[in-house]
């Protein structure tokens, strides 16, 4: 008899009254996997646009779609031939953590169980909570492969829109380690908060943000990493000849020979080696985790409802 399992998912695309929980068959891993036994999985924008339909599905991916990219949990059975980073092997009991794409057969994150790829897989530091380690791999590797691209060198003036999120949170702190001038956007009763990821400089979110850049920079900044979408309404606070990293294609013409870059983290999903760099610069106090809300599986509409509404400080968590 197959053995099944929970997950969170829908049938058809619409708004987030379309989920709820399926069963389907608890998958077995095969060579070179783990089937992780999820304890915890983050609710991202980028689920927004998966249940809404924003993205073209590729053949073998049938209903009930499963969403999420970010989680952990623990190793419940492994493959033949699964190498841990160590050489020594993954092993069941093992605690983990990955981001893997709900775009391909089988499905994302939100499940009970799910098979991940051997070099998806970064341990989970002791001390962590799984809830802790949900919240890291996915926005993480997106910033890391951001400056990677951008490859700005120390000294660089880089301005991060929506900085109070995730991705840009991430964008200031590790620019700032790795040397960068930051200026962060924010509305106001998040000036402080914005500061305390490291931002050199602070201007207001929104309309206000290419003038406030342009104030301090009359010249324009070397960069910008555009997590809030503003696109063609902040790409004027670059300089001529700078460079602008889109998380979204950008919707607009070059302008002014400036370098328009698209971080693209479905690429990278097979970095689990610098999942676990990003974890070392936790532990050093470069990162800071951040968590939102934690609810169960069964809740996940109200944590979509409540991401799409905005003001969401760090990460909703569903655990299982």
């Amino acid at each position: 008899m197959t053995e099944m399992m929970r997950a969170v998912g829908f049938t058809h695309f619409g708004d987030s009254s379309v989920l709820h929980i399926v069963t389907v068959p608890k998958p077995v891993p095969g060579p070179g996997q783990a089937l992780v036994k999820v304890a915890a999985a983050t609710v991202n924008p980028t689920d927004i646009g998966f249940r809404a339909g924003g993205r073209a599905l590729p053949p073998g991916v049938e209903p009930p779609y499963i969403p999420g990219m970010d989680l952990a949990g623990v190793i419940d059975a492994v493959g033949p031939d699964a190498a841990g980073p160590d050489g020594a092997g993954w092993r069941v009991g093992d605690r983990v953590m990955a981001a893997v794409s709900p775009s391909r057969p089988g499905g994302g994150a939100q499940a009970e169980y799910v098979i991940v790829d051997e070099d998806q897989l970064a341990r989970v530091p002791d001390g962590w909570s799984l809830v802790e380690a949900a919240t890291l791999p996915m926005n993480g590797l997106t910033v890391r492969n951001a400056l990677d691209l951008l490859a700005l060198p120390p000294g660089s003036t880089l301005a991060v829109t929506g900085s109070a999120g995730i991705v840009g949170q991430y964008a200031i702190q590790l620019g700032r380690h790795e040397g960068l001038t930051g200026i962060g956007d924010a509305a106001p009763a998040d000036v402080e908060l914005i500061e305390s990821f490291g931002a050199h400089r602070v201007v207001p979110r929104g309309v206000g943000t290419e003038d406030g850049i342009r104030e301090i920079y009359p010249d324009g900044v070397d960069a910008i990493i555009d997590a809030a979408l503003l696109g063609p309404a902040v790409i004027g606070a670059v300089r001529d000849g700078g460079q602008f990293l889109a998380v979204r294609p950008y919707q607009g013409e070059p302008e002014r020979d400036i370098a328009i870059h698209l971080v693209l983290v479905g690429q990278h999903l097979h970095e689990g080696h610098r999942i676990a760099e990003l974890a070392d610069l936790v532990a050093k106090g470069v990162l800071t985790l951040r968590i939102a809300e934690v609810l169960p599986a069964d809740r996940a509409p109200e944590a979509h409802r409540r991401l799409e509404a905005g003001g969401v400080r760090g990460r909703i968590v569903l655990t299982f």
